[in-house]
């Protein structure tokens, strides 16, 4: 791949006053996005996908979002923009074909909830067992029945309730299972929810601190930063906080702070 191509090609698409853009994203950033969309100066066409795809098996998941890359590519786009992460490698393979695709260096939501990857970093070593939460995260809890079937969970039986273990092992096989498979949040104490400023009111906020008051975890309230959701939308793709992929070359996972890397054809 001649990376000084690449270059000057994405600098000379950034030098259009006005580009036409595809977002394909989770919709677990849709109150985010709505609120950005009126202050980018793109033509930007969304496709919303379903929150779940990450709790699926990674090839599945991989599957769907180049199906939808695939159909984009059809259009007269001047660029793919992906409202993801890696999302527990879920991207790892997706393929540009006609048309370049760019996607924040994040591994999952929590980075571009938060801003930057540095602030992400910082928090989540300051306060591990942290389970956050957001208006998307809370309003679109509900999973689909066809994505809860294909989960891994399901299908490892890691959904399934202490009394449905008693009934199906036993009782001190249950209590075995339980612990060790279905227990998914023995390691969490502490709920922080972040506010975005796309809140309609209070309500999602007391929700997580509901649930938290509940399960006897500590609460905390951060604010968060839409710069990098923003920058995604308005077309600033710097290198340090976005990867663009060419036509014919694929996302690949890279196992340093970069997140993400290119994969050339052949």
């Amino acid at each position: 791949m001649n990376t000084n191509n690449n270059n000057q090609e994405l600098a000379s698409i950034r030098g259009y006053s006005r580009l036409k853009l595809k977002l394909i994203s989770c919709e677990i950033f849709f109150r985010e996005i709505g609120f950005l969309l009126e202050q980018s100066p793109h033509e930007i066409e969304v496709e919303f996908m379903q929150k779940g795809l990450h709790d699926i098996p990674t090839d599945e998941m991989l599957k769907r979002l180049q199906a939808q890359v695939d159909e984009a590519s059809k259009g007269n786009y001047d660029a793919i923009i992906l409202g993801y992460g890696l999302c527990n490698n879920g991207l790892d393979g997706l393929k540009a074909r006609d048309v370049q695709l760019i996607l924040p260096r994040a591994h999952d939501c929590i980075t571009l909830f938060l801003g930057s990857r540095k602030r992400y970093n910082d928090y989540f070593h300051a306060n591990p067992g942290t389970y956050f939460k957001t208006t998307g995260w809370i309003e679109r809890d509900e999973i689909a029945e066809e994505l809860k079937q294909l989960s891994i969970p399901n299908q490892m039986g890691m959904d399934m309730t202490y009394e449905e273990l008693v009934a199906q092992y036993g009782e001190d096989n249950a209590e075995f299972l339980w612990e060790e498979l279905c227990n998914t949040e023995k390691n969490y104490s502490k709920i922080t929810f972040i506010e975005m400023g796309v809140e309609p009111d209070g309500s999602f906020e007391q929700i997580a601190k509901d649930e938290a008051e509940e399960k006897k975890w500590r609460f905390e309230k951060i604010a968060g930063d839409l710069a990098l959701i923003q920058k995604l939308l308005n077309g600033d793709w710097d290198e340090d906080n976005f990867l663009t992929v060419p036509p014919g070359c694929t996302i690949a996972a890279d196992h340093s702070e970069r997140i993400v890397r290119i994969k050339p054809s052949g």
